[in-house]
């Protein structure tokens, strides 16, 4: 039987991997009776770790969230990942620099020995593309709250200058107030679109000229989105001949990437937040194959949301490159010349 110390390590992993499990379930996995799970558990509980009880003939157990955050454990994927995206965060987000550099010292010192090899053979600089404007960033906690209001309906105050580094002579104008709906990037920045109370209308605010006030407002029934999608309303805001409305041929999909990432390679599409590693991308191209190829450069797993036209562009290219990549044999030379029809012959 594996020590005390040993079994809990086993039974915090256990329990990180799954959501739900039963304790005979737990005690069969482990090898210990029931009862040693339990006492388990509570000695978890005493290190900080929420974990809630089922009671019942069936009951189970289940790791929670808790107001502070207990040592984790990782797999090896997972160190690695967190690793390069420790490395990665500094170059997309301001203001968690330091915390990044600290956080990952302490993951990498207690890494074994195969995995920091792994990690201290990558190292990733941020270069700026020549003639690229350089775009304003924003700080996370700001988006937090953004999107922690448009997810509970909740009204917002917030101070918007109607330019990011001027104020009007007479002061700063009055606080927007607003009915956040959709947290958006377009054109590597980021957008709130939203339902402005004063002006009776929807605006779309840039995210890096907002200063919120606190508290938030009362919560709100959302509104329906002119033409019930945010992507085409985004586009339509931004004229020029760039944007996806303007192409002959526009689609829409869900890319398995954060929209962090997506809005990064992204100029001319509208990026919309559906989870930490989804996002929701409007496309446009001159062509549907066109199209497809582009969607294919991001390297994740798409679903095609429409249009029919797209889902059959990458049906058209699945199979040009199966057959790119089996090309026929080689002709004989010989047997060439045999075919060829002779110069002289009636």
């Amino acid at each position: 039987m594996p020590t005390t110390s040993a079994r809990l390590l086993s039974l915090l992993s256990l329990l990180q991997a799954r959501r739900d499990w039963p304790g005979a379930v737990l005690a069969d996995r482990l090898g210990v009776s029931p009862r040693t799970v339990r006492r388990d558990v509570d000695r978890l509980r005493e290190l900080g770790y929420p974990i809630a009880s089922a009671k019942g003939p069936d009951g189970g157990y289940r790791l929670g969230a808790g107001s502070a955050l207990p040592p984790l454990l990782f797999d090896d994927e997972q160190a690695v990942a967190l690793t390069v995206a420790l490395q990665t965060a500094a170059t997309t987000v301001t203001g968690i620099e330091e915390a990044a550099a600290r956080a990952l010292t302490t993951v990498r010192q207690v890494m074994p020995a195969r995995l920091r090899h792994r990690v201290d053979a990558l190292r990733v600089v941020a270069v700026q593309r020549a003639g690229a404007a350089t775009k304003p960033r924003v700080e996370p906690a700001l988006l937090m709250t953004l999107s922690a209001a448009v997810h509970a309906r909740e009204e917002l105050r917030f101070d918007y200058p109607s330019a990011p580094t001027a104020a009007p002579a007479d002061g700063m104008p009055p606080p927007r107030r607003v009915q956040p709906h959709h947290l958006v990037t377009w054109g590597g920045r980021w957008y709130l679109v939203a339902w402005d109370l004063d002006r009776a209308d929807w605006r779309t605010f840039r995210v890096d000229r907002i200063t919120p006030r606190t508290p938030t407002g009362p919560r709100f029934t959302p509104r329906e989105l002119p033409g019930g999608d945010v992507a085409a309303f985004v586009a339509g805001r931004f004229t020029g001949a760039t944007g996806p409305g303007d192409w002959p041929c526009r689609g829409e999909v869900i890319l398995d990437l954060p929209a962090r990432t997506v809005s990064t390679w992204t100029r001319d599409g509208v990026v919309e937040e559906l989870g930490p590693d989804r996002c929701r991308l409007v496309l446009g191209a001159w062509s549907w194959p066109g199209l497809a190829a582009v969607l294919g450069r991001y390297d994740a797993d798409i679903e095609v949301v429409g249009p029919p036209e797209l889902r059959a562009a990458f049906a058209h290219l699945a199979r040009r490159y199966t057959a790119a990549a089996h090309p026929p044999p080689p002709v004989n030379s010989a047997s060439a010349r045999s075919l060829a029809p002779s110069a002289g012959r009636k």
